[in-house]
């Protein structure tokens, strides 16, 4: 079968992955409802398929189920992560840190706060994405240059686990993206040899909240021909003004979130 032929028609194709990645959510509150495991399957075929330097294929996964570890994962996350960015936050001008860490009073009780409103193990199945970095040696020594940004092994993660929530979305599932900046308490839950990269994780699940619309920046506004324009350059005045507009945007939303019940803190 040729290319032409699996794609069809094209305009259809583009349309159907278009509505995909506008309408993928990310969200924070799960339904129970069980994925079977086909389900499951079927998303991780997806994600094989990422792009890696050298074909290196540095990605392995691990599927959590279990009520238990999900809470374990969760604990370690609060604990450690949470405590690590909320202490970080507190160094920035008030108005610029992130809104759940805005702290007005006493920076202890918000940091419990933080601590407990985590809820992503309540998901159904949470995914780990784990990075082996021998594999990537595959591709150029370039990549593997210290101080230039240049880390194959952590783009071909990315790549797979944005695959993952595609595919997750595609199936009508959602998923959230939790960032990982303090890995080896996650290492110790799951058994992860410390020579891996514990990279993110993916909780998926049915949303038990309504869907919403996403904003993002108008396409001409990110788009340069031939050259760059430097009339869209932001000068840094202009990147903290519009940091300011972002804060301003979330704040709301996320000082809602503090009224969470006494479920959702266990």
């Amino acid at each position: 079968m040729s290319v032409e032929e699996f794609m069809g028609d094209k305009n259809q194709t583009y349309d159907m992955l278009l509505k995909l990645v506008k309408t993928r959510m990310s969200v924070r509150k799960f339904r129970p409802d069980p994925i079977p495991e086909d389900t499951i399957n079927k998303i991780l075929e997806v994600a094989r398929w990422a792009m890696s330097g050298a074909n290196s294929q540095p990605w392995e996964f691990v599927i959590v189920t279990d009520p238990k570890i999900k809470k374990e994962l969760r604990d370690a996350y609060s604990e450690y992560n949470t405590d690590f960015i909320f202490w970080m936050e507190q160094q920035r001008e008030y108005n610029l840190r992130h809104p759940s860490y805005q702290v007005k009073n006493d920076p202890h009780e918000s940091l419990r706060f933080n601590k407990a409103k985590a809820n992503w193990h309540q998901a159904p199945a949470v995914i780990v994405v784990l990075g082996d970095g021998r594999r990537q040696w595959g591709t150029v020594m370039g990549a593997h240059t210290f101080g230039r940004d240049q880390s194959h092994l952590t783009d071909g993660l990315a790549n797979a686990s944005f695959l993952i929530h595609l595919a997750v979305a595609s199936l009508g599932l959602t998923s959230e993206w939790v960032s990982i900046h303090v890995e080896e308490p996650h290492k110790r839950v799951l058994g992860v040899p410390d020579l891996l990269k514990l990279y993110l994780i993916i909780p998926i699940g049915y949303p038990d909240v309504p869907a919403h619309e996403g904003v993002r920046r108008p396409l001409e506004n990110i788009v340069h021909r031939d050259r760059y324009d430097m009339s869209k350059y932001m000068s840094n005045e202009d990147v903290i003004k519009y940091l300011y507009s972002l804060r301003e945007a979330t704040v709301p939303i996320h000082s809602a979130s503090r009224a969470v019940t006494a479920d959702e803190k266990k």
